[in-house]
């Protein structure tokens, strides 16, 4: 987030924010990076860096992997990509019940960003200079889950897609050791 949309979610000064967010910089908590605005120079944003991990919920805890080695260990080696997917379609309908009422694809990619972020993904809706909608994760809760089953990337591309009702391509970037996963919604 840039400064002042930080300021005005915490209603905290700009130059307090400013400070904050300076100060965080120099401990390796956040890192800043420059996104091209349609007018004017590039925005600066901050974001968090992997020494805050900690702070956010992750759905990848150890006892949910000992779990799925134990489901595999009892049931054969495709029970914990079973799993995983019933997991991910229950999850799918309950954000179906919250995007219902929207029939606008940028309307239900914020909802959707919202929910996603409320499972502590730190989604980011933004549009690509092509014009393109991208929803940005700046947070990996399932890191540790699709190193150990990759065939959850496309698990979520299809919620993704069901959701939205548009293809979702996902692409994983890295900067500065940091990474984001970036769902490309195409019209």
């Amino acid at each position: 987030m840039t400064v002042r949309e930080l300021a005005e979610v915490m209603k905290m000064s700009y130059m307090g924010v400013k400070q904050h967010c300076t100060e965080m910089e120099k401990k390796g908590h956040l890192d800043c990076f420059r996104r091209a605005v349609p007018h004017g120079r590039p925005e600066k944003l901050y974001r968090l860096t992997v020494k805050l991990d900690p702070l956010f919920p992750s759905v990848t805890c150890q006892m949910m992997l000992e779990l799925l080695t134990q489901a595999e260990r009892n049931f054969g080696p495709t029970a914990p990509e079973k799993l995983l997917h019933s997991w991910f379609q229950t999850k799918c309908q309950a954000w179906a019940v919250k995007l219902q009422k929207e029939t606008i694809l940028e309307n239900k990619a914020i909802v959707l960003a919202r929910l996603r972020t409320a499972d502590g993904h730190m989604c980011m809706i933004e549009s690509s200079q092509t014009g393109a909608l991208r929803l940005v994760d700046y947070h990996q809760p399932l890191a540790p889950l699709l190193e150990k089953y990759p065939g959850l990337a496309e698990i979520e591309c299809d919620v993704l897609e069901h959701l939205l009702g548009h293809p979702v391509e996902r692409e994983v970037q890295e900067f500065s050791g940091l990474k984001q996963v970036i769902f490309k919604v195409r019209k």
